[in-house]
């Protein structure tokens, strides 16, 4: 078992000036603001989750997703540069995936700047695949990013391949929510 845990749980509100904190360092000055997250949390169809180090007490990351008929739209997800390289963002990934397969949510989306080869690497091992791409969509340098979707993940193919992954991950971090383990 991972010396490293985490607790994964719906973002608080109390939990917003730390988010805030972690996208700056993550996107510069064209980064989210408190008040988006914060419409985000009072927003319907909007579900986010922060990552937590069970030793600390503080955010280690965060993600967001939007929920929309059987379709997902990942919004977010950033892990403090403190806690980067212990899985984080891939433990953050699976609990979206769960979100999904909890509300029979059949397909997932996201847009990925086409510079930012460690996230599409992590998005390609969920079976996301890049369909397209937005021309000048990151405002601050003009970057184009990559539309990447995931195939139906009720199909026996995603569902082989999710769990694959989760056996890789076991180990390698442990995700608590609501005190109990889950990864």
């Amino acid at each position: 078992m991972s010396d490293f845990k985490i607790k994964i749980e719906p973002m608080k509100k109390d939990q917003v000036d730390e988010v805030v904190e972690i996208e700056a360092k993550s996107f510069g000055n064209h980064h989210w603001s408190k008040s988006s997250f914060l419409q985000e949390l009072s927003n319907g169809y909007a579900h986010y989750f922060t990552a937590t180090d069970i030793e600390t007490g503080k955010v280690a990351g965060y993600c967001g997703l939007w929920h929309i008929l059987e379709e997902a739209h990942f919004s977010t997800i950033s892990v403090s540069p403190d806690f980067r390289r212990k899985h984080i963002a891939e433990a953050l990934l699976v609990q979206m995936i769960n979100y999904c397969y909890e509300n029979e949510i059949k397909y997932f989306t996201l847009e990925v700047r086409v510079s930012n080869t460690p996230a599409q690497n992590l998005y390609k091992k969920y079976g996301m695949k890049s369909l397209g791409a937005r021309k000048g969509y990151y405002q601050d340098n003009n970057e184009d990013a990559l539309i990447m979707w995931s195939e139906n993940i009720f199909y026996d193919k995603f569902k082989t391949l999710f769990k694959e992954n989760l056996d890789l991950l076991r180990g390698k971090i442990e995700v608590l929510t609501d005190e109990k383990t889950v990864i």
